[in-house]
């Protein structure tokens, strides 16, 4: 079974594979390798350390190894790879669970202790890498992937409830799948399963607060330029090809900027641009590459190459999602141009100001405190932004995400999924349960929520699962474990302040970033979607052959009455049940 697990997850490890077996504790670990730090056989896994006291599967990369590495050997720890899986190994059998909050890097394990006959499964504080896992009477099971747990007999009850979520988020929040008891473990956590007794034990090893500690302009700065210089250069440890995304944004060209410091000569990046004009940014592409002066493949991506990849693109998908197109054609650009791991500018928004949710944040406050009875009156009104009023019911960050970037009301899922209204919003109502952040500042408020829902669950998911889809890595140095804790440390005033989005990061590098490039309109990573759906074949068949009210979702959508990431959502869930 196992070795059908690592076969649905081939693509994400196409350069190796291993499967450790344990039969006195019916235990078995199985892993895809994509080979990046020692690339020799070396590098295997599953990995054993201490005699095969200690055996691991690991999924993702440790920045910081090279010197936890190095005080290990101080501690007399040997090794017999220069991989960073063995450092996670012997970090574990000299400081015990503690070792998991000196990790700097992204990554999703589990560690089998043959001696206490405890499996730990973790996974990194910013949720980069995905572990999903099952806690049954018939034991644990967990994979890097839902799709492959599905493969499971006792774990492929559908969770009814995954649609509803889909409808109003465009995704699925964490902790929900479409799976009843498959969940994603949290970010910065670790399970401890005992696996003769089945008991398991949940424990946070690592978390991000809002701490403002640096409150001068000048000082900020400085801080920020030296850190996030460092989180590139450690990011691009590497022994396989590495490049950089860029898409023309301030964020993806301080990315390319600050890798060119490190990569003088041999610097790889990577830009995608279209004929429609209104949707391409290679004007700026082409002027940051005139700056930078790097080995860069641009790719022209047609309509008819849209049409040809649709159901592949589709097929990738591990939960269902209304984005990820973006990041699955840029991922094969990088695949065909012989690159194995790239670096995204991911991150940049959520933690600057990048987006309208943090000009909005105060009006949003002040609407919430209105009487719950006059919110949810909004269904009623015509514009769509006045009837995600009705989100602001639900208090705490679900309501405000929900009324900041819902896709459909619970009156319109209801009416969607033939169901009650009422029921819509007790399943809203229910997951996820999130902390209160009410006492944050209202631009730390959008921040948090930006970075824990709507990055968390749409934009890293999508980045990993389309990624993987072609044996890519993604990387993330915006959220850097050091260059995160910093920017949280700086206060909201120094932070957010000056007359554009983003203008701390913008006085960081405007010296070193072309001026058209920051002073510029914000431009999202997107394609000509509504027109390349409305002439696709196979979407039109599947909304016209769902009957009457799938047939006028198609009609509103050639019509402009419906936005491609609602029809996007539309189109995967009828995908769904055509193929039930």
């Amino acid at each position: 079974m196992v070795g059908k697990l690592c076969m649905l997850q081939q693509h994400g490890g196409p350069d190796d594979e291993g499967i450790y077996c344990n039969e006195e504790n019916h235990l078995v670990l199985g892993h895809r390798r994509l080979s990046l730090i020692d690339l020799s056989p070396g590098g295997h896994q599953p990995m054993s350390y201490e005699n095969e006291r200690y055996y691991i599967t690991y999924n993702g990369e440790l920045y910081n190894y090279i010197e936890i590495k190095e005080e290990l050997l101080r501690l007399g720890c040997l090794f017999k790879s220069s991989s960073d899986t063995e450092v996670i190994l012997a970090a574990f059998a000299t400081w015990g669970h503690s070792a998991f909050a000196k990790f700097n890097g992204m990554f999703a394990f589990a560690l089998w202790d043959n001696e206490t006959k405890n499996i730990y499964l973790v996974r990194d504080a910013s949720g980069i890498k995905p572990l999903y896992y099952a806690v049954t009477p018939q034991g644990l099971a967990f994979a890097s992937e839902v799709r492959a747990l599905k493969a499971i007999h006792y774990l492929q009850k559908e969770n009814s409830k995954w649609p509803v979520y889909l409808l109003a988020y465009g995704h699925l929040p964490e902790p929900v799948t479409t799976l009843e008891t498959v969940k994603p473990l949290v970010k910065g956590c670790f399970l401890r399963y005992h696996v003769p007794s089945g008991n398991a034990s949940l424990e946070v090893f690592s978390y991000y607060s809002f701490i403002e500690k640096y409150n001068e302009h000048e000082q900020a700065k400085e801080l920020i330029k030296t850190s996030l210089q460092a989180a590139v250069k450690r990011h691009l440890l590497s022994d396989a090809p590495i490049g950089v995304f860029l898409s023309g944004g301030l964020d993806s060209c301080i990315m390319a900027m600050l890798a060119k410091q490190f990569h003088q000569d041999e610097l790889k990046t990577l830009s995608i641009f279209f004929e429609e004009a209104k949707y391409s940014e290679k004007p700026f592409q082409d002027i940051m590459l005139q700056s930078l002066q790097c080995n860069h493949y641009q790719h022209l991506l047609k309509e008819e190459e849209f049409h040809r990849f649709l159901p592949d693109i589709l097929k990738a998908m591990d939960l269902p999602s209304c984005d990820g197109i973006n990041t699955w054609f840029i991922s094969k650009s990088a695949k065909e141009n012989g690159l194995k791991a790239v670096l995204s500018g991911l991150g940049g928004d959520e933690l600057f100001g990048g987006y309208p949710s943090f000009n909005r944040m105060k009006a949003t406050n002040r609407l919430a405190k209105l009487p719950s009875a006059l919110l949810k009156a909004g269904k009623y009104a015509g514009a769509k932004k006045l009837r995600r009023m009705v989100y602001l019911s639900i208090e705490g960050p679900v309501g405000k995400y929900l009324f900041l970037r819902g896709q459909f009301t619970p009156a319109e899922i209801a009416k969607q999924l033939s169901m009650d209204e009422k029921q819509v919003w007790n399943i809203l109502e229910e997951l996820p349960l999130l902390s209160n952040i009410s006492h944050k500042t209202n631009k730390n408020q959008a921040s948090w929520i930006e970075t824990n829902m709507y990055m968390q669950n749409q934009l890293l998911r999508d980045s990993d699962v389309m990624s993987m889809a072609h044996g890519i890595e993604i990387r993330v140095p915006f959220l850097d474990k050091d260059f995160f804790k910093l920017v949280h440390s700086i206060t909201s005033a120094v932070k957010y302040r000056g007359p554009g989005n983003k203008q701390l990061l913008i006085d960081c590098f405007k010296d070193q970033i072309p001026e058209s490039i920051w002073n510029r309109t914000k431009m999202g990573f997107t394609f000509p979607f509504a027109e390349w759906f409305a002439n696709n074949k196979m979407v039109k068949e599947i909304f016209l052959s769902a009957g009457k009210n799938q047939t006028a979702n198609y009609e509103n959508f050639s019509n402009g009455k419906l936005h491609w990431s609602q029809f996007m959502s539309l189109l995967l869930l009828n995908k769904t049940l055509n193929e039930s």
